[in-house]
């Protein structure tokens, strides 16, 4: 059900054995979410967990003209949804674990910049935070027990 192969040109062509990763980056929204809302959530999300964990970026790109490229994540990010009820069983699986771990709430969608954002979450106790998506990185096993009840995203 998961994507665990690092892309990369395939072994015969590289010389060398498809990477395989312990580790899971997962992203879960909540199902009722607008599309646009889907991409906007899951790109803020992400984009914590490599200034969080920097292991899970890997190196520059560059094209065969020698451009730069910035680098993004070693591993495929998952994408899973799930109702309201799962992204909080979800939350409080990754807290109870420790794993590193993004939020978006509800409240997110009315603020315009990053110092009201911060704002709202913390106006929020953890309980009755207003969950529409969730990132979390660890190892695979325990990122799938905190994804527990969610589905891939279609």
């Amino acid at each position: 059900m998961s994507i665990e192969t690092h892309v990369q040109p395939p072994a015969e062509t590289s010389g060398e054995a498809p990477v395989r990763f312990d580790t899971k980056i997962a992203v879960l929204l909540r199902a009722d979410l607008e599309s646009w809302q889907r991409l906007n959530v899951t790109a803020f999300l992400v984009s914590g967990l490599g200034t969080a964990v920097p292991e899970v970026v890997g190196e520059p790109y560059e094209d065969g003209d020698g451009v730069p490229y910035l680098s993004m994540f070693r591993q495929p990010v998952l994408v899973f949804e799930g109702t309201g009820e799962t992204l909080t069983a979800a939350h409080g699986r990754a807290l109870s674990r420790a794993l590193p771990r993004a939020v978006f709430t509800g409240d997110l969608f009315t603020t315009g910049n990053d110092r009201d954002n911060r704002a709202a979450v913390r106006a929020v106790p953890t309980g009755g935070l207003d969950l529409v998506g969730l990132a979390v990185y660890g190892p695979r096993n325990a990122v799938d027990k905190v994804l527990k009840g969610a589905r891939m995203h279609p």
